[in-house]
């Protein structure tokens, strides 16, 4: 894990699911995902917008690269994952968004965090949408 993302995860952890830096006013969660190819259980911090109690979308937007995100790839091999969310841990099923609810939460993330917009600008691809949807224990899983 780079040290980057490393630092981030033990912040977060450290202070109840906040950190500083560039990322001080940024609501980030920790995505727990299993490696396409190994299986092997990943975490990545991300960047997310509240949807609803039980729903967040996330952005692989990988700072504009021309690629998608490795953790993109896995939550598509494997939709299952768990997202941590300042203190709780949730059980969550990706999806990724299309069409104009794609476009509507896209626009509303590039206005709550104007750097997105600029990502956007650095690559020709479009950026994905990935909707996290919480399962409830006893809910059977969609996906």
């Amino acid at each position: 894990m780079p040290d980057w993302n490393k630092d981030i995860i033990e912040e977060f952890h450290e202070h109840g699911g906040e950190v500083g830096g560039p990322f001080a006013s940024m609501p980030l969660l920790l995505l727990h995902h299993r490696g396409a190819k190994s299986g092997i259980e990943r975490v990545n911090p991300v960047a997310y917008q509240r949807l609803d109690d039980d729903t967040v979308a996330i952005f692989a937007s990988k700072g504009g690269a021309p690629t998608n995100p490795d953790w993109f790839h896995n939550l598509q091999a494997n939709p299952h994952a768990r997202a941590e969310i300042g203190t709780d841990t949730l059980d969550v099923v990706a999806r990724v968004a299309e069409g104009e609810e794609r476009d509507r939460i896209w626009e509303r993330q590039k206005e709550q965090a104007p750097g997105f917009a600029s990502y956007e600008q650095k690559t020709s691809r479009q950026i994905p949408v990935v909707i996290l949807q919480r399962v409830r224990a006893g809910a059977k899983a969609v996906g």
